[in-house]
């Protein structure tokens, strides 16, 4: 199946959606109240802190868990969620893993939480190792090289350090090469490039891409546009605009890549609020599924907050989305399910079930309640 239609796919699949009946009168219909949303979100966090009294490691899913948690702790100011992500930052020295020389997305999404500590109690030893890192492949290891973000999933990872470090240092080599790293993922990888721009959807990898020999499908032929790879994307979108002040020279383009991804999404809601872990066959493993769905409310919630989008629109895309993951995944304790573990792809950690999770699941939960609670009353 090639790019063209993989579209006519996708606009088949927009036909079986809920929104086509919405209308501007609903905007704000089904959104808690900012006191309903930051409840759920202490229940699902202090559920996490008491299961987990060893904070654990500081690769990429315990690091995306602390970006959901610092995010909370700006909305609500408790002093416990900062004390928590501290430990943990302190336990590993502020350090990554594969040291300052590593290459590796994965390895640098720690730094996100460490900068997050470091503006609230700066200190420079605890963006060390994370600027000493950016700045090798900016200026020392292979400067030229730019294929390093192979997989969508590394926009998430690295994009955000990039741009709050050069930010923070008012050095555009910083912006410069995270947008030739971003354009090569984008446009290049694998050939065309990971992301459609037929549809606004991107694919995990270059093995993913309809047309290339051997591209991996679904059961039924269709494509595989992983959800939690999309939305991935879109939180790396939302953390690099958040980052870069609006007259940045590539603010216009991530701007627009956003909302073309969550008009996409926006088209193949479920009516549940939840997205399929394919977003282009409803049939492959077609249960809920947490930690996309998570990442697309993040996504439609702050391209509400910052304007990029309709409210009328995009907002009951995000309170929908919210009303089904506290009904569906959220357990009276505060355990979130429904999370697909570790993986590349749909069939990666099945079964999904309201008993499964994950850090990172939970991390963008976070942060999406945190951004829709902005948005809320």
């Amino acid at each position: 199946m090639n790019r063209r239609q993989l579209l006519a796919a996708s606009a088949v699949l927009a036909t079986t959606g809920p929104l086509a009946a919405s209308s501007p009168a609903d905007a704000d219909s089904g959104l808690p109240s900012r006191y309903e949303i930051v409840a759920t979100l202490r229940r699902v966090a202090d559920h996490w802190l008491a299961a987990h009294t060893d904070p654990g490691d500081n690769g990429w899913a315990r690091a995306t868990f602390f970006s959901g948690l610092m995010a909370l702790h700006r909305l609500t100011g408790d002093a416990r969620y900062l004390a928590y992500a501290r430990n943990w930052a302190e336990s590993h020295a502020y350090g990554l893993i594969g040291g300052v020389t590593t290459r590796h997305a994965d390895n640098q999404c720690a730094g996100q939480t460490y900068l997050d500590l470091h503006r609230l109690e700066p200190e420079p030893s605890k963006i060390a190792a994370v600027e000493e890192c950016l700045h090798r492949m900016v200026a020392v290891d292979r400067p030229a090289k730019d294929d390093d973000w192979w997989w969508a999933d590394a926009l998430h990872m690295a994009m955000p350090p990039f741009a709050r470090l050069g930010v923070l240092r008012r050095d555009s080599a910083y912006t410069d090469k995270l947008h030739r790293l971003y354009t090569h993922t984008k446009r290049t990888e694998g050939g065309p490039g990971l992301y459609d721009a037929a549809s606004g959807l991107w694919f995990r990898d270059k093995r993913f891409i309809p047309g290339l020999p051997g591209a991996i499908t679904s059961p039924s032929g269709r494509p595989v546009v992983w959800s939690r790879g999309n939305g991935w994307v879109a939180g790396a979108h939302v953390k690099t605009l958040k980052a870069l002040p609006p007259q940045d020279p590539r603010v216009p383009e991530y701007r627009e890549t956003l909302v073309r991804l969550l008009t996409a999404v926006r088209q193949v809601q479920r009516p549940d609020g939840f997205w399929n872990v394919n977003l282009a066959d409803p049939g492959h493993f077609p249960g809920p599924e947490t930690s996309g769905t998570s990442f697309f409310t993040y996504g439609a919630a702050y391209a509400v907050r910052a304007g990029l989008v309709a409210r009328a629109a995009f907002l009951p895309v995000a309170a929908r989305a919210w009303q089904g993951l506290v009904s569906t995944a959220v357990h009276p304790d505060g355990f979130l399910g429904h999370v697909q573990g570790v993986g590349d792809r749909p069939d990666s950690s099945q079964p999904v079930t309201y008993d499964t999770t994950a850090d990172f699941g939970v991390g963008a939960f976070l942060l999406a309640g945190a951004e829709l609670a902005a948005l809320s009353r």
